[in-house]
């Protein structure tokens, strides 16, 4: 692991000097963590995943890692097994994107696809896939499952995150970041509380997420947001919420290109867009760092396209 173990963190952390910066003199941050080899920050999570289970021996060369999903874990996963010669099976579901599937594929992974007509009455395209990775793990010997919304693991890959903010700026105000499986944010607040920073943390959900207790309701983006509550949520961690939906998401996104020249993924617009909504809560001269998830050519098809956004919404940017 020693190679990708060295290229993975230590991400670039960009002065931002257009959005928001006649705010009550407000200094806003973003680290660059779209910058990891597979392109986010999932490569955190499955690096110190993968590596656990290397040393416990829950894992080995001859192992079969299964994983339920189609995004930025999968391929940060899928990016890992290849280097480390582990066979990979990538449960991903009719929604994932042709960019996201060819990325998976370029990697090597086996993909294992459900489609609506899969469905047993009553059952989610969620629940077939949690479904399909239990039968996996049954039927394939020495397999292994990273399982990100309960793997602690998840949260602990992330602490070396915030270590690093904390080693090149010091005790910062806040960090804005975007949930989902609550790993990434719980290894920032943990290792916020472990080191008695004073950083506030301020989540950034979305619209129709269930996460802090709201009512789910669909959504067009991947990235942030989840329709369950994963084992990793720890009540009271965040300092505060800030909710966006998808169109705040895609507005977020074309600002940051617009302003400062960096195409990033939707849960980065919507941090973004989340920012402006929270400034005024902001103390005057505070230093917020913002987490740029993942880059933004995954997002071409979607967050990047005017046509993909008359058609969804009805409007033109």
């Amino acid at each position: 692991m020693n190679k990708l173990l060295n290229v993975i963190g230590n991400t670039p952390i960009v002065k931002m000097d257009k959005i928001y910066c006649d705010s009550r003199n407000i200094s806003l941050y973003i680290k660059m963590e779209g910058l990891n080899p597979s392109g986010s920050t999932k490569d955190r999570s499955a690096l110190c995943i993968l590596e656990h289970a290397l040393n416990t021996g829950e894992l080995n060369v001859n192992s079969t890692v299964i994983e339920s999903s189609s995004g930025n874990f999968g391929i940060a996963v899928a990016q890992l097994c290849n280097y480390l010669g582990i066979k990979f099976i990538s449960v991903v579901d009719e929604k994932i994107t042709n960019t996201n599937l060819n990325i998976l594929k370029a990697y090597g992974a086996q993909i294992s696809y459900i489609s609506s007509n899969d469905l047993k009455y009553g059952e989610s395209l969620l629940q077939k896939r949690i479904n399909t990775v239990q039968r996996l793990l049954k039927e394939i010997p020495n397999s292994f499952s990273p399982n990100q919304y309960a793997n602690i693991y998840n949260a602990i890959g992330h602490r070396k995150t915030m270590e690093e903010i904390h080693r090149e700026m010091g005790d910062i105000d806040y960090i804005f970041v975007a949930v989902s499986t609550f790993g990434t944010v719980r290894g920032y607040a943990e290792y916020i509380k472990m080191n008695k920073m004073k950083t506030k943390v301020i989540a950034v959900d979305a619209v129709g997420s269930v996460i802090f207790g709201g009512k789910g309701k669909k959504r067009l983006l991947p990235g942030h947001g989840a329709a369950r509550r994963s084992e990793l949520f720890v009540d009271n961690l965040v300092d505060d919420v800030v909710y966006v939906d998808d169109m705040e998401c895609v507005k977020g996104c074309r600002l940051l290109l617009q302003k400062e020249g960096i195409m990033a993924g939707a849960s980065t617009g919507g941090i973004i867009t989340a920012i402006g909504k929270y400034k005024k809560k902001i103390s005057e001269g505070s230093i917020c760092v913002a987490i740029m998830h993942d880059r933004g050519e995954r997002y071409l098809e979607t967050v990047y396209s005017d046509d993909w956004i008359k058609e969804n919404f009805g409007e033109k940017l």
